[in-house]
């Protein structure tokens, strides 16, 4: 994606699966789309400029952000309505039903351009809906419905039909925290598209403006020739090493997810190369399928796009996308390095080779796609860090893939600039659709107060302890991500649960502080209103868990205050960003995890290997999917000194592998039962945040293990 950027339904229960052909509706796609990304391009970028002069009224309604949205909602509703048929047979796609389509698209799309220019109307009635208005409204769920069944499947309608049902209706007949007094049809009609956080919200401002620009940004590249320079640069950098072929996977994902961040168009696009490649030197196919699917996963964690959900979090946070960005790379390469790691170890117990073709040069590489692809991303990542908006650099990064194309064996022509304005507009309808169709749910989450309580119960359920929280949130995501797309998934369960994990860390911050005793006078004075004991304590070191003793008497209205007097602000914002960043990795896991694993699928599909076993084996050599959110919220990997940084990320990086090898029961040769627990043993110690010695007793343990093992086969051989 940026999400999901693919045009592949994004559940096992889609409705359809994409049709474009060559024929009207083929013609009428491709004009569209790029008609579609050029006005995306004029109002993120030129809006308000004199560069394109456009009639009062245009302007007046492209000036806010409802407008905006809407006419980003109509026009993807309008490209699913043509894309994706309503369902896979052959009268859905013959011509009479295609054009019944295309009048059902016209009218949601329109609908929903109406509603909006009739804000002021309504506000001018009282905030009351006339006929019209409610038809229309009525026209613009259903649509919203209708185009998320037939890209992603049944749940996500089901579950915004769910959330309105809710608000409006059965939530009134329940008992419990999650009864709901109710509110009127009209006052859930007008929320779901007005409201901050409805239809045309702030996701849908998320989805029309970072999330389309770099999307468009993906698919210039991809028509420049990127994508098949990472394949060639993969080989060329990984191919001659030990298991070559299986890095070369591993290595291509995670280029490739520096353009799509979609994991099974990551599969998709890389896995045709790689898999065979990797069956070809020798590894068994179901381990081939579960590296590129895990590979793939890893697209979403690699800045700097990382799906949606890192503008996403940038909104829900306020914290700079840049920072987000900047503190993401170095745990991508954990995750990377622990899936090549797995590559690395299997090859030696199966004795594969090194690829024997001769890579490609490096001038071949660089005419050959390389300087379109290897400038535009320094390009983007030189704006970001000057400080421009992620759109204006996305959109200057596009402009310097068409400028370096010209210094390749393939330059992008005027017909390769329409191919891939269209294939931006293509590869952004599920997305579009998805993200604003999401908003309804969000709306619900906000206007009920379903959020908070869900909090408070993770709260109640953990205790004080952050690992239950954590394993909760896990199985939730697991669940979520049974039916919803990984960054929905995201959506929903931040909206839930980072409040309750966000408390957890701060909670776990300001023990720690209180335990330094470096608490000053005026969180004391506050805690002496409430607990004149507890406050006499505070200012001297004591034990731990006395401090989170201390913490747990404190009230929930005076936490927050005593955490921001007591807590440096920028490790609150690094404890919020942790329990963010812990949420977003979790949501990945439905991409690995049976039964859906859809990436894993796609590709047991191309080594034709049985599906639910190659989504297991996925799975485990995705461990560090559930590994690296707990090195967020135990250690200061995320928000830390330079040294610290690195040093957590030296220690874990040793960590992983060992990891690996137990899974495995293999270094550079066989390991027994003994060898296995000692390693399994020295992991753990380099792990987890037990201080510097600890972690290097692990370090000495693991060093011996590798002397060992890789004697063990030497000393035979050579008597």
């Amino acid at each position: 994606m940026a999400g999901e950027t693919d045009t592949t339904p994004a559940s096992s229960h889609a409705a359809s699966s994409p049709n474009i052909d060559g024929g009207w509706t083929g013609r009428i796609i491709l004009v569209f789309g790029v008609a579609l990304a050029l006005v995306h391009i004029y109002f993120n970028i030129l809006v308000g400029q004199t560069v394109v002069p456009l009639p009062d009224f245009i302007n007046t309604f492209i000036s806010s952000g409802l407008g905006r949205n809407a006419i980003h909602f109509a026009g993807f509703a309008f490209l699913c309505a043509l894309i994706y048929p309503a369902f896979d047979s052959d009268f859905a796609r013959s011509r009479a039903f295609k054009t019944f389509d295309v009048i059902f698209g016209l009218l949601v799309a329109s609908s929903a351009l109406y509603l909006i220019s009739a804000e002021d109307a309504i506000y001018a009635r009282g905030v009351r809906l006339n006929t019209l208005e409610w038809i229309c409204g009525g026209i613009l769920i259903l649509g919203a419905l209708e185009f998320t069944r037939r890209t992603t499947g049944m749940i996500i309608p089901v579950l915004i039909l769910l959330a309105l049902t809710y608000v409006g209706w059965w939530g009134q007949h329940i008992s419990g925290v999650f009864r709901f007094a109710g509110l009127s049809p009209e006052t859930i009609m007008f929320r779901s598209i007005y409201g901050d956080d409805g239809i045309f919200g702030t996701i849908a401002t998320i989805s029309s403006s970072f999330v389309f620009m770099f999307i468009l940004f993906g698919a210039f590249l991809l028509r420049s020739g990127g994508g098949d320079f990472v394949i060639d640069l993969a080989r060329a950098v990984a191919g001659r090493l030990t298991g070559g072929p299986g890095l070369v996977a591993v290595f291509a994902s995670g280029l490739t997810g520096t353009i799509s961040g979609s994991a099974v168009a990551n599969t998709a696009s890389t896995g045709v190369i790689t898999i065979p490649l990797m069956k070809r030197a020798g590894f068994p196919p179901k381990f081939a399928a579960a590296i590129e699917a895990s590979a793939s996963t890893g697209g979403q964690l690699m800045p700097p796009i990382m799906g949606a959900g890192a503008f996403v979090m940038a909104s829900y946070t306020q914290i700079p996308y840049t920072t987000i960005v900047a503190v993401s790379f170095l745990p991508a390469v954990l995750y990377f390095a622990s899936i090549g790691f797995y590559v690395r170890i299997e090859a030696k117990r199966q004795g594969v080779k090194p690829l024997e073709e001769k890579a490609p040069g490096f001038v071949d590489l660089m005419l050959g796609g390389g300087l379109p692809f290897l400038i535009p991303i320094a390009a983007l990542i030189a704006l970001l860090i000057f400080g421009y908006t992620p759109t204006y650099a996305a959109g200057i990064a596009i402009l310097s893939v068409i400028a370096a194309s010209w210094l390749t064996r393939n330059p992008m022509g005027p017909t390769a600039i329409i191919e891939a304005l269209a294939l931006g507009a293509r590869n952004m309808v599920m997305t579009g659709v998805l993200l604003c169709s999401i908003g309804l749910v969000v709306n619900v989450i906000a206007m009920s107060g379903v959020g908070n309580t869900f909090s408070l119960m993770i709260t109640q359920w953990a205790g004080d302890s952050l690992l239950i929280a954590i394993v909760l949130i896990a199985l939730a995501s697991l669940i979520l991500g049974m039916g919803l797309p990984v960054t929905a998934a995201y959506i929903v369960l931040g909206t839930l649960s980072a409040p309750a994990l966000f408390d957890l860390i701060a909670n776990q911050q300001l023990a720690a502080a209180i335990a330094a005793g470096t608490v000053g006078v005026e969180a004391k004075t506050m805690l002496m209103l409430v607990s004149p004991d507890a406050a006499a304590k505070l200012g001297t070191p004591m034990a731990l868990d006395a401090a989170k003793a201390i913490v747990a008497s404190i009230p929930n209205e005076l936490i927050g205050p005593i955490r921001e007097g007591v807590i440096d602000k920028s490790a609150l914002t690094f404890a919020l960003l942790s329990a963010h960043l812990i949420i977003f990795w979790l949501s990945q896991d439905s991409n690995v995890t049976p039964p859906v694993c859809l990436t894993a699928f796609t590709a047991a599909a191309i080594a034709k290997t049985p599906a639910m076993a190659t989504g297991l084996m996925s799975w485990k050599i995705a461990k560090a999917l559930y590994i690296v959110p707990l090195l967020f919220a135990y250690t200061p990997l995320i928000g830390g000194t330079l040294p610290e940084v690195l040093t957590v990320f030296a220690f874990a990086l040793v960590g992983l592998y060992a990891f690996s090898g137990v899974m495995l029961g293999h270094l550079e040769n066989p390991l027994g039962l003994p060898m296995r627990i000692a390693l399994l043993v020295s992991g753990a110690l380099l792990l987890l945040p037990l201080g510097i010695f600890v972690q290097l007793a692990g370090l000495a343990l693991f060093a011996a293990i590798m002397f060992f093992n890789m004697r063990s086969q030497s000393v035979p051989a050579a008597a």
